[in-house]
This record gives C-alpha cells, sequence and structure tokens, in this order.
C-alpha cells in the first residue's frame, strides 16, 4: 500500500512558496473562526434562532427548513422584493420579510463580536504571514466569513491590506482598483498591500440605497448589515461588491503558477467549488491544496483524484498526486507538523504558524484579550 510522506509534502511546499515569483492566495471558510472561538455556521444558526423572539424564530425556521443560513436569508430578499401590496408567502408580508432579514442580521453581528475571550493567535500568524512575504504579485486572501478577525489581525500586525473600498467612515467600492493587475494596469494598488477579499460580506458593510458602504465599525442593530449578497433584481446596483469580487476570485485563480492554500472550508458552495475545480484542471502548473480537519469531503475527494494539481491534506491521509494514502508516520519527531499520530496542518492554527514561520517572522505571541474595534483600511 503506498503511503505518503507528511513532512517531505511540508517541505516542498515551504520550498514553493519560497519562490518569490509565484502568485500566492489563501481560501478561507468558517473553520478559520472557529479556531478564534467564534461560532461555525451550524451554531451561528442556532444563536440566532435563539436570540429571536418568538414568532421571529418561527419565521425563520421557515425559511431555514428549505435550506442554508444564507439561502434562508436570500430567500427573505427575494420576498421583499417580488411581493406586492397584500401578498404573503410563509405567513410574511413584503416588509415582514425586510424586517426579518433586518434582525436575523442583526443578530449575527452580535454572535460574531470580537471580545476579550476571542483567541486571535491563528490570524496574526497569517497576517505575520502575508505582512513578510515579498512576492511579486500581492498575496490575496479570499474568504466567506463575515467577521472582523482579519481585519483586527492585520491592522495589529501594522500590515496594510486593501479590501476594496476607500475611505474610513463610510468608504465606497472601488471596482477599478480591484481589477486593477499589479504591472499591467496604471490604476493599482501596490503589491506590498495584502489583499482581503470578502466574497459573501461583512459585518461591517452596510446596505445603503443604490449602493454599499464599509463602515469603521459593526453595522448597528437598527441597520441592515451587507453579509450576503442578495440575488433579488432591484438589489443590483447593491451587488456591486459581491459580483465584482467572486471575479475577482476566478481572475486570481486562473494567473499562471498559482498556490491556493485552502482551510477552514468545506467545500458546500457549489458555484465556488467550480471555480476552483475549473481552475486546476485548466492551469496544471498551478497548485490547489486543501486541508482539512476532518476528512476530505466526498465531491473534493472525486476531483482530487482525477486533478493531480489538486490535493486534499486531512491528518490522517491525503490524495496527492491523485492518489489517495494515508500518511506515513515520520521516524523522528517532528511536533510543529506530526502529532498524535496525525499531520497538524489540518489544523488551521497549525497551518497559520507554519506558514509565518516559513516567512522567517518572528511568530507572534498572541494572548486573548479585548480585540480593538478595527478602522478601517485605506489606500494612499
Amino acid at each position: 500500500m503506498p503511503e505518503h510522506d507528511p513532512i517531505r509534502f511540508a517541505t516542498d511546499l515551504g520550498a514553493k512558496l519560497a519562490t518569490r515569483s509565484r502568485h500566492v492566495c489563501a481560501f478561507l471558510g468558517a473553520g478559520v473562526g472557529c479556531t478564534c472561538g467564534l461560532p461555525d455556521i451550524a451554531k451561528l444558526q442556532a444563536i440566532v434562532l435563539g436570540a429571536l423572539g418568538v414568532d421571529d424564530a418561527k419565521a425563520f425556521k421557515k425559511q431555514l427548513d428549505k435550506g442554508t443560513l444564507e439561502q434562508a436569508l436570500s430567500r427573505l430578499r427575494r420576498m421583499a422584493a417580488l411581493l406586492s401590496s397584500g401578498q404573503t408567502l410563509d405567513d410574511l408580508s413584503s416588509d415582514q420579510a425586510t424586517q426579518l432579514d433586518t434582525r436575523v442580521c442583526a443578530e449575527i453581528v452580535k454572535a460574531l463580536e470580537i471580545k476579550a475571550t476571542t483567541d486571535l493567535t491563528s490570524v496574526e500568524y497569517m497576517a505575520a504571514w502575508a505582512g513578510a512575504s515579498d512576492y511579486h504579485l500581492p498575496v490575496e486572501i479570499f474568504t466567506i466569513n463575515y467577521d472582523l478577525l482579519f481585519e483586527t489581525a492585520l491592522e495589529r500586525r501594522r500590515v496594510p491590506y486593501f479590501d476594496g473600498f476607500v475611505g474610513i467612515l463610510r468608504a465606497g467600492f472601488n471596482t477599478e482598483l480591484v481589477e486593477g493587475s499589479v504591472g499591467r494596469d496604471e490604476k493599482c494598488v501596490p503589491a506590498f498591500f495584502v489583499r482581503l477579499w470578502k466574497l459573501h460580506g461583512s459585518v461591517n458593510w452596510l446596505w445603503e440605497t443604490q449602493n454599499i458602504v464599509r463602515l469603521g465599525q459593526p453595522v448597528t442593530s437598527s441597520l441592515a448589515a451587507a453579509i450576503y449578497p442578495s440575488d433579488a433584481k432591484y438589489d443590483e446596483s447593491r451587488r456591486v461588491p459581491f459580483v465584482v469580487l467572486q471575479d475577482r476570485f476566478r481572475r486570481a485563480l486562473q494567473e499562471p503558477e498559482t498556490i491556493v492554500i485552502i482551510s477552514g472550508y468545506s467545500f458546500g458552495d457549489e458555484h465556488l467549488n467550480e471555480l476552483i475545480f475549473d481552475a486546476a484542471a485548466h492551469r496544471p502548473r498551478s497548485e490547489f491544496v486543501a486541508f482539512c480537519y476532518s476528512t476530505i469531503p466526498d465531491v473534493l475527494a472525486k476531483r482530487a483524484t482525477n486533478t493531480p494539481n489538486l490535493q486534499a491534506v486531512t491528518g490522517k491521509e491525503a490524495i496527492l498526486g491523485g492518489v489517495r494514502a494515508n500518511w506515513k508516520g515520520p521516524t523522528a519527531a517532528h511536533p510543529d507538523l506530526w502529532d498524535s499520530d496525525q499531520f497538524v496542518l489540518r489544523d488551521f492554527k497549525k497551518l497559520a504558524e507554519y506558514l509565518a514561520r516559513n516567512a522567517a517572522v518572528n511568530i507572534p505571541k498572541v494572548a486573548t484579550g479585548s480585540a480593538p474595534t478595527p478602522a478601517a483600511s485605506a489606500v494612499p
């Protein structure tokens, strides 16, 4: 039976990441927030239902029975857009759907608050790595999380970053700067600015009448946070950040000789999965490495066994070069890579520490404690 060598895999990955000409991206899901003490999607859903009033909880539970938390929000917005005066659906009028959407978003914002007990160690590791990297092209961090963990970590480490918005108090989205490429376009943010792209919005994005703005702090409970794109036609202008950022994700994955580090993502979004799988299939000189905390999702396993440059890694096994096999335990101690008979890079916290260590930066000493509300990033 074949076996994979975890130490060799980690060493080879480190060598590839050390090449300045490589384009490096990270794609991060809810598992990242879990390492910091924030709830995953299932727990977040339970928290929201528990915080809503009896009638609101009953109404939102009816939407959740039809799909995920994000699908329920999208359904509410679709109802608000399409229902005429006097019409109801699931016992909700257009106004009631809008009000419920606002209350649900307010509870999500509260649940994702950075508190004194929030452990920022893992995101500070990644911020340290991103800040120390000296690639020809900017490091791009894509996340589907709504929280402000990365904004907080990047600012604590004093790493300049650009998130698509320009301004401080009510920052506006700048499509031209998002789409600009270093070395190709005249109007472009410098390469040493880390890119932080929030594909599903953020707790400090605010719906306004004609657009979306980014505030310098989380949206208050009386306003609707833009934490998931609505697919309603009347919201077309306000969907601009989501559409542009998803296209930025697609184009980044198609950049030649790209390394994509995937962590904390369960491969539950079919649209994003296809963007990843399509890029892996059409860019054979790029590498896509998915670190899975528990098991390899079936949809990922199926593609990875047929796509050599799409790799799937867990604590017990991996799919490398299309071959699925267990890890071969190292003969010597490697506590930074192998512990309790498992490859530790499956855990985002260990992965982020590995990245920081390989970038030759001082590993940040982080203690849990009150995290300042991050100010908005700015572009000179």
